[in-house]
């Protein structure tokens, strides 16, 4: 993206299978070598990798490039990172044992930290907070989104990236830390000490909004939760007129839970294609959904991977109006692979096409309306949803006719 946000403690982006998760624990006794969590990864790309040319690599080459040079578990982490880098796919990378830990937690909707989103501006000069979760540490202390953060503790945080600060601001439950922040429009800045605590991350919030409009918005589909409170959502709104589904500035998540949303909203056809090296797969809704209400969405072009899988089987199955600006474009799919020693690696294993046959990879969704400015976007989805209400509620009637020759 080109703004990456991040969740503290998160750092999940993209469209993923969920695999078996947890730290490795060797058998007791058992040493972990560091050749073997290597080859151990170019095995998992040799079979896995969607592209069957590894875009150019000679993979095999690699296999036993770095023999000599393995001498620990850091070396071995070092190599695969320079091994997964010649592919010159960024979603196929490596993720260290923290890192790892932190995608569990994000799936399993639980972190311990402060509760905020972090963004490093283009020019690299500051690191804003884009959002506080709801009653989060963060947000009870007094911080807001739009607050510049110039300090760490005592550690001075101007240039410095999300991950970084991440990394200062991790710790664990029940400790403080002082974030030194710069209000918009104001000079000085104010220090705000926050207590560490776990946060259940939330998927989904909802509001009514006028002419009886339910309002859901889906901010990941990274967490294992996220299907189901997407469900509750549509419940709470049954008795609705329609609905607004938000997609914007969601990076996407889990496949499983684009497959599961979209079939809750499709009444039949196909939600999504998968091509590996294996073969090609579609996905195809129950003809069961959870309503038949009418529904606009909402993208602009943070929404990626597994948003834009939703809003495309939508418009392609012409359920829903897609109203936004064009998304990020991200049609690669990518599989969590568990390495011995508790690291991990992401890698691709398949690309996707839209229920039309579109590969949107780095061209991304078109809405059917596009405009650029958020308020307006909410307002011309509601003003199109108010007239698909109507004419829901008064179809066009036609009579029988008979023509004579």
């Amino acid at each position: 993206m080109n703004q990456m946000k991040r969740l503290l403690a998160l750092f999940v982006f993209g469209c993923l299978i969920s695999t078996t998760f947890g730290a490795y624990q060797p058998a007791q006794g058992h040493r972990i070598e560091p050749d073997d969590v290597y080859h151990r990864a170019w095995q998992l790309v040799k079979d896995n990798y969607y592209e069957p040319g590894y875009n150019g690599v000679n993979w095999k080459e690699l296999e036993h490039k770095f023999d000599s040079k393995i001498n620990n578990l850091e070396d071995a982490h070092k190599y695969i990172k320079v091994m997964l880098k010649s592919l010159n796919d960024p979603y196929t990378r490596f993720l260290d044992v923290r890192s790892f830990q932190d995608e569990n937690d994000a799936i399993d909707a639980k972190i311990v930290g402060i509760g905020i989103n972090l963004q490093q501006t283009k020019d690299k000069a500051k690191l804003l907070i884009t959002r506080t979760i709801e009653d989060g540490p963060a947000e009870r202390a007094g911080v807001r989104a739009g607050d510049e953060i110039v300090a760490i503790d005592s550690s001075n945080a101007v240039g410095i990236t999300p991950e970084q600060a991440a990394e200062k601001i991790r710790g664990q439950a029940g400790t403080p830390v002082q974030l030194t922040v710069r209000r918009e429009k104001d000079s000085d800045s104010k220090k705000i000490s926050i207590v560490r605590s776990e946060i259940v991350i939330k998927a989904v919030s909802t509001k009514m909004l006028d002419n009886n409009i339910g309002y859901i918005q889906l901010t990941t589909f990274i967490s294992n939760d996220a299907a189901r409170e997407f469900k509750q959502a549509l419940r709470k709104y049954s008795r609705a007129d329609g609905l607004v589904v938000d997609l914007r500035d969601n990076p996407g998540g889990l496949l499983s839970n684009a497959l599961e949303i979209a079939d809750m909203l499709l009444e039949g056809g196909p939600i999504v294609s998968t091509i590996s090296r294996h073969g090609k797969h579609t996905d195809l809704a129950s003809g069961t959904p959870v309503t038949h209400q009418p529904i606009v969405v909402l993208i602009d072009e943070e929404s990626a991977s597994a948003s834009e899988i939703l809003a495309s089987a939508l418009k392609d199955n012409k359920r829903a109006k897609i109203v936004g600006n064009k998304s990020y474009g991200k049609g690669l799919v990518q599989e969590i692979n568990k390495l011995p020693g508790g690291a991990a690696v992401h890698i691709t294993v398949s690309r996707y096409l839209t229920p039309n046959g579109t590969d949107i990879n780095k061209v991304g969704v078109k809405p059917d309306l596009q405009v650029q400015e958020k308020e307006e976007q909410l307002k011309l989805a509601l003003d199109t949803l108010k007239g698909e209400i109507a004419s829901t509620k008064n179809p066009v009637r036609t009579t029988n006719l008979s023509y004579s020759h």
